[in-house]
């Protein structure tokens, strides 16, 4: 009676576990979202001498967790258009190009908003360690390229504002 009992049991339990399973045989169809642009605001690229060198519009990464995934898993972005990531404090930081699958230009900015170091066409998926070399509050990442084309120069500024 118990190996009975006991067959029954496995046997029932059996037709459960079966008759739950997905269906395999058709593969499951994967859907990919490609993360859209939201403009927070707008900055202004400003030569030390006060001219305006470009104006952009642009994201806006202050939470930890928009600081650690910044552009990642992005195919593209404007020209004009860029992320500004906030810190509350100034201090030594390091970006990498980790997940990224666009070349950027990064610029470092002090806490008075000036550019003190940059790195131009970074590698798209590198996670070598790319460092400011000084204490930073504010980091921009941009297109590859721009810094150049547009003469961006340690001293240069930034101003910017929430639109928000």
């Amino acid at each position: 009676m118990i190996r009975r009992n006991l067959f029954l049991s496995l046997s029932l339990a059996s037709v459960i576990l079966f008759s739950s399973c997905k269906d395999d045989s058709q593969p499951e169809e994967i859907i990919e979202e490609s993360i859209e642009f939201t403009k927070e605001g707008e900055l202004s690229l400003i030569k030390a001498g006060g001219d305006t060198i470009k104006k952009l519009d642009i994201e806006i990464a202050d939470s930890q967790y928009e600081h650690e995934t910044g552009l990642m898993y992005r195919e593209s972005m404007e020209e004009l258009q860029g992320m500004l990531f906030i810190y509350d404090d100034a201090a030594p930081r390091a970006f990498y190009m980790k997940n990224t699958y666009i070349p950027l230009d990064i610029i470092y900015y002090s806490s008075d908003s000036t550019a003190v170091s940059f790195y131009e066409n970074t590698e798209p998926m590198d996670q070598t360690s790319l460092p400011s070399g000084e204490p930073t509050q504010f980091v921009l990442e941009i297109n590859a390229g721009l810094i150049e084309k547009w003469g961006i120069e340690v001293g240069d500024k930034i101003y910017f504002k929430r639109t928000d």
